[in-house]
């Protein structure tokens, strides 16, 4: 079921300006609040439900890296730490 229309972004906010200025006509502070809380707890729903498909469906894809690019760049991180640390040991040597 498709309820978002195919409208620019701007209508579409626009709306939502529109449908809460109708909800409010009749309502006290109290019924406002409650609606109000009511509204973002569904969409926190939605918004929680979409971004778990998206975790979902990014832990599907198959890796981009296959393991030999992988062992070549942890190869090469190990090298550059190696660099690293025989750096840092003759400079404390030289402070010795």
């Amino acid at each position: 079921m498709n309820l978002i229309p195919n409208t620019s972004p701007e209508l579409f906010s626009l709306s939502a300006v529109v449908v809460g200025y109708l909800l409010i006509d009749d309502m006290t502070a109290n019924e406002q609040n409650a609606l109000g809380n009511w509204l973002m707890l569904v969409g926190q729903l939605v918004s929680t439900n979409a971004y778990y498909a998206a975790v979902a469906s990014e832990r599907n894809k198959p890796n981009k890296f296959n393991n030999q690019d992988t062992l070549k760049m942890l190869e090469k991180m190990v090298k550059a730490l190696k660099i690293e640390v025989d750096s840092l040991k003759k400079e404390i040597n030289n402070h010795l």
